[in-house]
């Protein structure tokens, strides 16, 4: 079993972050990692002191997610989780996709090698997080990985909807993921993913991806491994890649 961990807030990108957005990508990360429930109405006084922070960032950070549709405020008791339906899910990794897969796969023939390697702390970060049970820094060192590698593609449009899709996703399954030692493994697939890009090999990079997104599906749900399929998605090598275990 995976330590215990305490949810800590993430160290982010090389702009130095306001305080409420540092709180902010914290309560976003504990909200797609399924530490704050769907329904559940938390306080702010409440995740203050869950995070180790005074109650006004906080407060100001989910009037934030609210504007985002993330959470929706109580009056006199806090911020409700907003939850999100099965549709939704299957909607969002279908566009994830059609957008991510073929844009990481085409990195393989245009982006510069330094700038890859300067995502390998990222995509080690990830699997350091994910063997020490850090669920928070986990996730938010995978949209840090995903959205750089997006970011070499020059469309700064298509790198805004990815996130907001990212933000929107909720995985659940990852807690039992992390007690069962299983996620570690997972984890590894940003650095095949990277390793792939820098050989110029394409085809491993598609098949990577789409192996990578297949596992989203099943985590949402909380479902066993393989459940989660992409949908819509041709038959083939890349979309029948083997799967070894989940992704975000």
């Amino acid at each position: 079993m995976a330590p215990q961990h305490t949810p800590a807030l993430p160290v982010l990108g090389s702009r130095k972050p306001s305080h409420r957005e540092r709180v902010a990508d914290a309560l976003r990360a504990a909200l797609i990692a399924g530490e704050l429930l769907p329904g559940e109405v938390y306080s702010a006084p409440g995740l203050a002191a869950r995070f180790g922070v005074s109650a006004t960032p906080v407060r100001e950070a989910m009037l934030d997610l609210a504007k985002e549709g993330l959470v929706d405020t109580v009056p006199n008791k806090g911020f409700r989780v907003s939850a999100v339906s099965e549709k939704q899910l299957d909607e969002y990794t279908h566009i994830r996709a059609l957008i991510e897969i073929p844009t990481t796969a085409g990195l393989a023939a245009t982006a510069d090698p330094v700038a890859l390697e300067e995502l390998r702390p990222v995509a080690q970060e990830i699997v350091t997080s994910a063997a020490s049970g850090d669920l928070i820094a986990y996730v938010e060192a995978d949209l840090r990985f995903h959205l750089g590698l997006l970011a070499l593609a020059g469309n700064d449009h298509l790198v805004d909807v990815v996130r907001d899709l990212r933000r929107r996703s909720r995985l659940y399954g990852l807690t039992a993921l992390a007690e069962q030692g299983r996620l570690e493994a997972s984890a590894e697939e940003h650095l095949e993913i990277l390793d792939a890009l820098l050989t110029r090999d394409e085809e491993t990079v598609r098949a990577v991806m789409t192996r990578h997104l297949s596992h989203v599906r099943g985590l949402w749900a909380s479902a066993a491994e393989g459940r989660g399929e992409l949908r819509d998605q041709p038959p083939g090598p890349a979309a029948s890649g083997r799967q070894t275990g989940p992704s975000s």
